[in-house]
Protein backbone atom coordinates (compact mmCIF):
# COMPACT_ATOMS: atom_id res chain seq x y z
CA UNK A 1 0.00 0.00 0.00
CA UNK A 2 2.81 2.27 0.71
CA UNK A 3 4.56 1.52 -2.50
CA UNK A 4 1.50 2.02 -4.39
CA UNK A 5 1.09 5.47 -2.77
CA UNK A 6 4.65 6.65 -3.21
CA UNK A 7 4.32 5.66 -6.92
CA UNK A 8 1.10 7.53 -7.02
CA UNK A 9 2.71 10.35 -5.81
CA UNK A 10 5.79 10.73 -7.61
CA UNK A 11 3.19 10.34 -11.08
CA UNK A 12 1.89 13.44 -10.34
CA UNK A 13 4.79 15.05 -8.92
CA UNK A 14 6.11 14.33 -12.26
CA UNK A 15 2.74 15.68 -14.04
CA UNK A 16 2.79 19.23 -12.03
CA UNK A 17 6.67 19.49 -13.07
CA UNK A 18 5.46 18.64 -16.39
CA UNK A 19 2.47 21.05 -16.61
CA UNK A 20 4.73 23.63 -15.00
CA UNK A 21 7.52 23.40 -17.44
CA UNK A 22 6.11 22.49 -20.68
CA UNK A 23 4.20 25.99 -21.07
CA UNK A 24 7.54 27.65 -20.17
CA UNK A 25 9.22 25.69 -23.05
CA UNK A 26 6.50 25.92 -25.36
CA UNK A 27 6.67 29.82 -24.33
CA UNK A 28 10.52 29.69 -25.27
CA UNK A 29 9.65 27.88 -28.26
CA UNK A 30 7.13 30.37 -29.23
CA UNK A 31 9.70 32.96 -28.63
CA UNK A 32 12.59 32.15 -30.35
CA UNK A 33 13.32 34.77 -32.59
CA UNK A 34 14.60 36.92 -29.66
CA UNK A 35 17.46 34.69 -29.10
CA UNK A 36 20.78 35.19 -30.30
CA UNK A 37 21.76 32.88 -33.42
CA UNK A 38 24.35 30.62 -30.93
CA UNK A 39 21.15 29.83 -28.59
CA UNK A 40 19.93 26.22 -29.49
CA UNK A 41 17.34 24.08 -28.08
CA UNK A 42 19.08 21.20 -27.65
CA UNK A 43 18.85 18.76 -24.42
CA UNK A 44 22.57 19.38 -24.03
CA UNK A 45 22.77 22.92 -24.29
CA UNK A 46 23.92 24.36 -20.87
CA UNK A 47 21.30 25.80 -18.53
CA UNK A 48 22.59 29.17 -17.81
CA UNK A 49 22.62 30.33 -21.32
CA UNK A 50 19.12 28.89 -21.81
CA UNK A 51 17.90 30.68 -18.72
CA UNK A 52 19.70 34.08 -19.40
CA UNK A 53 17.98 33.94 -23.10
CA UNK A 54 14.96 33.27 -21.71
CA UNK A 55 15.44 36.09 -18.75
CA UNK A 56 16.32 38.86 -21.37
CA UNK A 57 13.27 37.99 -23.65
CA UNK A 58 10.60 40.07 -21.69
CA UNK A 59 8.15 37.40 -20.36
CA UNK A 60 4.29 37.88 -21.27
CA UNK A 61 2.07 34.97 -21.97
CA UNK A 62 1.61 33.92 -25.48
CA UNK A 63 -1.15 35.49 -27.60
CA UNK A 64 -3.28 32.48 -27.72
CA UNK A 65 -3.20 31.98 -24.68
CA UNK A 66 -5.21 34.68 -23.11
CA UNK A 67 -7.34 34.77 -19.89
CA UNK A 68 -9.35 37.47 -20.76
CA UNK A 69 -11.91 38.19 -23.22
CA UNK A 70 -10.33 39.03 -27.17
CA UNK A 71 -8.93 42.82 -27.10
CA UNK A 72 -11.88 44.17 -29.17
CA UNK A 73 -11.51 45.12 -33.19
CA UNK A 74 -11.73 48.27 -34.25
CA UNK A 75 -15.13 47.04 -35.51
CA UNK A 76 -16.66 46.87 -31.87
CA UNK A 77 -17.30 49.95 -29.92
CA UNK A 78 -16.94 49.49 -26.10
CA UNK A 79 -19.12 50.55 -23.82
CA UNK A 80 -18.37 52.48 -20.26
CA UNK A 81 -20.89 53.61 -18.51
CA UNK A 82 -24.55 54.17 -18.32
CA UNK A 83 -24.37 57.48 -19.91
CA UNK A 84 -23.10 56.23 -22.63
CA UNK A 85 -25.26 52.78 -23.01
CA UNK A 86 -28.05 55.04 -22.77
CA UNK A 87 -26.93 57.53 -25.67
CA UNK A 88 -25.83 54.80 -28.07
CA UNK A 89 -29.20 53.21 -27.55
CA UNK A 90 -30.89 56.40 -27.86
CA UNK A 91 -29.21 56.71 -31.22
CA UNK A 92 -29.90 53.73 -32.19
CA UNK A 93 -33.67 53.36 -31.78
CA UNK A 94 -33.90 57.18 -32.67
CA UNK A 95 -32.25 56.82 -36.38
CA UNK A 96 -33.15 53.30 -36.45
CA UNK A 97 -29.98 51.83 -37.03
CA UNK A 98 -28.85 47.90 -36.92
CA UNK A 99 -26.58 46.92 -33.91
CA UNK A 100 -25.41 44.09 -31.96
CA UNK A 101 -25.37 44.70 -27.87
CA UNK A 102 -22.78 42.42 -26.74
CA UNK A 103 -23.07 41.86 -22.76
CA UNK A 104 -19.48 39.87 -21.31
CA UNK A 105 -17.37 39.33 -18.43
CA UNK A 106 -13.25 38.56 -18.30
CA UNK A 107 -13.87 35.65 -16.19
CA UNK A 108 -15.83 34.40 -18.48
CA UNK A 109 -14.92 30.95 -20.31
CA UNK A 110 -18.27 30.97 -22.70
CA UNK A 111 -17.58 34.65 -22.90
CA UNK A 112 -13.73 34.17 -24.13
CA UNK A 113 -14.64 30.90 -26.72
CA UNK A 114 -17.34 33.20 -28.57
CA UNK A 115 -15.77 36.61 -28.39
CA UNK A 116 -13.67 35.84 -31.22
CA UNK A 117 -17.08 34.92 -33.42
CA UNK A 118 -18.53 38.14 -32.94
CA UNK A 119 -15.69 40.02 -33.83
CA UNK A 120 -15.64 37.96 -37.34
CA UNK A 121 -19.79 38.72 -37.02
CA UNK A 122 -18.82 42.48 -36.70
CA UNK A 123 -16.58 42.00 -39.58
CA UNK A 124 -18.32 40.46 -41.77
CA UNK A 125 -21.51 42.76 -41.25
CA UNK A 126 -20.01 46.39 -41.34
CA UNK A 127 -23.45 47.99 -41.68
CA UNK A 128 -23.94 46.59 -38.13
CA UNK A 129 -22.15 48.26 -35.13
CA UNK A 130 -21.27 45.80 -32.20
CA UNK A 131 -20.93 47.27 -29.09
CA UNK A 132 -19.41 45.62 -26.40
CA UNK A 133 -20.33 46.08 -22.49
CA UNK A 134 -18.50 44.33 -20.04
CA UNK A 135 -20.51 43.49 -17.05
CA UNK A 136 -18.14 44.17 -14.25
CA UNK A 137 -17.89 47.67 -14.76
CA UNK A 138 -19.56 49.25 -11.74
CA UNK A 139 -20.90 52.25 -14.02
CA UNK A 140 -22.63 49.78 -15.63
CA UNK A 141 -24.80 48.16 -12.93
CA UNK A 142 -27.98 49.72 -13.08
CA UNK A 143 -28.47 49.45 -17.05
CA UNK A 144 -27.76 45.60 -16.38
CA UNK A 145 -31.05 45.10 -14.14
CA UNK A 146 -33.14 47.38 -16.29
CA UNK A 147 -32.13 45.17 -19.10
CA UNK A 148 -32.69 41.82 -16.78
CA UNK A 149 -28.85 40.74 -17.95
CA UNK A 150 -29.07 37.37 -15.84
CA UNK A 151 -26.13 35.62 -17.38
CA UNK A 152 -23.49 36.21 -19.92
CA UNK A 153 -22.89 36.33 -23.21
CA UNK A 154 -25.76 38.44 -23.78
CA UNK A 155 -26.13 39.28 -27.53
CA UNK A 156 -29.10 41.92 -28.08
CA UNK A 157 -30.04 42.51 -31.85
CA UNK A 158 -31.66 45.65 -32.85
CA UNK A 159 -33.02 45.62 -36.52
CA UNK A 160 -33.91 49.13 -37.66
CA UNK A 161 -33.39 50.80 -33.87
CA UNK A 162 -35.79 47.94 -32.22
CA UNK A 163 -34.75 45.09 -30.56
CA UNK A 164 -35.68 42.06 -32.20
CA UNK A 165 -33.91 38.90 -30.72
CA UNK A 166 -31.49 38.05 -28.51
CA UNK A 167 -28.68 35.08 -27.98
CA UNK A 168 -28.34 33.87 -24.15
CA UNK A 169 -25.09 31.72 -23.83
CA UNK A 170 -22.46 30.67 -26.38
CA UNK A 171 -24.77 29.52 -29.27
CA UNK A 172 -22.45 29.83 -31.96
CA UNK A 173 -25.31 28.23 -34.47
CA UNK A 174 -28.44 30.17 -33.08
CA UNK A 175 -25.75 33.24 -33.23
CA UNK A 176 -24.98 32.84 -37.21
CA UNK A 177 -28.44 31.97 -37.87
CA UNK A 178 -29.72 34.98 -36.27
CA UNK A 179 -26.86 37.24 -37.60
CA UNK A 180 -27.72 35.83 -41.02
CA UNK A 181 -31.73 36.53 -41.02
CA UNK A 182 -31.30 39.86 -39.72
CA UNK A 183 -28.23 41.76 -41.73
CA UNK A 184 -27.95 39.88 -45.04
Amino acid sequence: MARNLIVRSSSMFRNAIENRVRPFCNYLRLQSHSFSPSTTLTPHSSLPSLFAAAAAASFSPPSHRSLSSSPPSSDIVLVNSEEEFQNILNKVQDNSLNAVFYFTAAWCGPCRFISPIVGDISKKYPHVTTYKIDIDQEAIQGTLGKLQITSVPTLHFFQKGKKVDEVIGADITRLNYVTEKLFQ
